[in-house]
């Protein structure tokens, strides 16, 4: 039976909330439009897939109420219609939400009968492949969905997951609890490895930040992860490249193949996939689809931006690493700056260009010399394009603690233990002086990725991320 799970942005789970609400502890309901993305295979299962994205939260008109107690809630459909309406003119999955205040964790044989009225409506009136998702708030918080493709029966989502400055997990399926991981559970409790286990992670770029990511993950016990990079093992790299070896680098080995063979070498029960190619590669968006947390360790800026368009399409926050080893200008050695930054990107928070963390025109370039080499090479002769410059600086220690810093955030985005609402969205540290910062860059009103809400939840759309060359 092919799987489905909704990503609930917290802003909309909180509209829901209010909308569901009564002083009499009466069921309420409520609509949404849902973004959805399809995925073929995903990494682990090599199953197909659907994740549903909140896009829209829609009251239902107070003139089309019509009852409504402890026990259950009904309403005219004229305002059905128009979402049906509205989702077929968008291209966006038309939901039903309602909710169960009395605590059952569950539909009632009452709901199997509504729905199903509903989505023959939505069919009669939208035609063949609609669908309507169904989601049921039980007592105050917890969330249960399912899908409606026909008119037999419902198919039900494994999952339901939330995210904002947290991530909470309403899911079906109870992971077994890990003895290797019984000191972590001291720190955070067991809810914490419960939650890890039913990760799936991508980590894009395995060099020095990106390899002790995978290597920490791993050990906190992420239950799936798939590692993307396009880069093979060099000498150079044996620094600071957790895992390989000399022979790696002999046999030019893909980083992404060392990192998956380290992994499986600890035995703690971490499913580990490879991918090799660029992240904007066609066969990789199967793969960043599936996840549910991105980090980005890669150093060049078109594929942070590509990620920045990830995060905010499908609701998949990005936690981005950068790190700054400035050598000194006069050829001696030492270096002026060192920093490590780590940015949070998700719909409300800011995005890279409004960051400044990215060079747009260092993009463009970098695009250009993966898709076309020889006229990028044209365009470097005439001076177009800024040429390859010296190798930047790396040292173990850094990257490492860059790294670190990366999937502490994770950490805090599973159980804020700072107590400060869960993840910070960047955090700055200064490597030399000994101090750290927060960053609160603003969405500008004019960007068109963070400063506007029409990508936020879309999901699939055509070209893929609406980039069109």
């Amino acid at each position: 039976m092919k799987r489905s799970n909704i990503t609930l942005h917290a802003r909309h789970r909180d509209k829901l909330q209010a909308l569901l609400a009564h002083p009499q502890g009466h069921e309420g309901a409520a609509y949404m439009l849902l973004g959805k993305s399809e995925i073929a295979q995903d990494p682990w299962d090599l199953e197909a897939r659907t994740r549903y994205t909140s896009y829209e939260v829609i009251a239902i008109p107070q003139e089309d109420r019509v009852d409504a107690s402890v026990k259950h809630v009904t309403w005219n459909t004229n305002s059905f219609a128009q979402l049906c309406r509205r989702a077929k003119d968008v291209d966006l999955v038309p939901a039903i939400v309602h909710s169960h205040p009395g605590g059952f964790n569950g539909f009632s044989a009452q709901d199997d009968l509504s729905e199903r009225d509903l989505f023959i409506m939505a069919r009669n009136r939208n035609g063949a492949g609609t669908r309507l998702v169904s989601v049921v708030q039980v007592g105050d918080s917890l969330y249960r969905a399912r899908v409606w493709e026909d008119e037999v029966a419902p198919l039900s989502c494994h999952r339901v997951t939330v995210i904002g400055t947290r991530i909470e997990i309403h899911s079906t399926d109870v992971p077994t609890p890990s003895e290797a991981l019984a000191r972590q559970a001291l720190a955070f409790g067991p809810e914490v490895n419960d939650l890890l286990k039913q990760l799936s992670v991508a980590v894009v770029g395995c060099g020095g930040t990106g390899s002790p990511v995978v290597h920490l993950l791993a050990r906190l016990g992420v239950g799936r992860i798939v590692v993307i990079d396009d880069d093979v093992v060099e000498h150079s790299n044996l620094n600071r490249l957790h895992g390989a070896t000399r022979k790696d680098a002999d046999n030019a080995v893909p980083k992404v193949d060392v990192m998956a063979r380290e992994v499986t070498r600890m035995g703690l029960d971490v499913e580990i996939r490879s991918m090799n190619g660029w992240v904007d590669a066609p066969h990789i968006r199967d793969a960043l689809k599936s996840c549910d947390v991105i980090f980005g360790c890669t150093d060049d800026h078109a594929g942070r931006l590509y990620l920045n368009r990830i995060a905010h399409f499908y609701l998949i926050p990005v936690i981005d690493v950068g790190l700054v080893l400035m050598p000194r200008h006069d050829g001696e050695p030492g270096l002026l700056e060192m920093a490590a930054r780590v940015s949070v990107l998700f719909p409300t928070s800011a995005c890279h260009g409004c960051r400044g963390t990215i060079d747009r025109i260092r993009a463009r370039e970098e695009d250009l010399q993966r898709s076309d080499p020889e006229e990028y090479e044209r365009q470097k002769t005439e001076a177009y394009v800024r040429g390859a410059g010296n190798p930047a600086p790396a040292v173990v220690t850094f990257t490492s603690e860059a790294a670190t810093m990366a999937v502490n955030e994770l950490i805090a985005g599973l159980v804020d233990f700072r107590g400060t609402g869960g993840w910070a969205w960047q955090r700055y540290r200064k490597l030399d002086k000994g101090f750290e910062r927060m960053q609160a860059a603003q969405p500008q009103p004019d960007c068109p990725v963070c400063g506007s809400e029409e990508y936020w939840g879309l999901g699939d759309v055509d070209p893929f991320l609406d980039r069109v060359g």
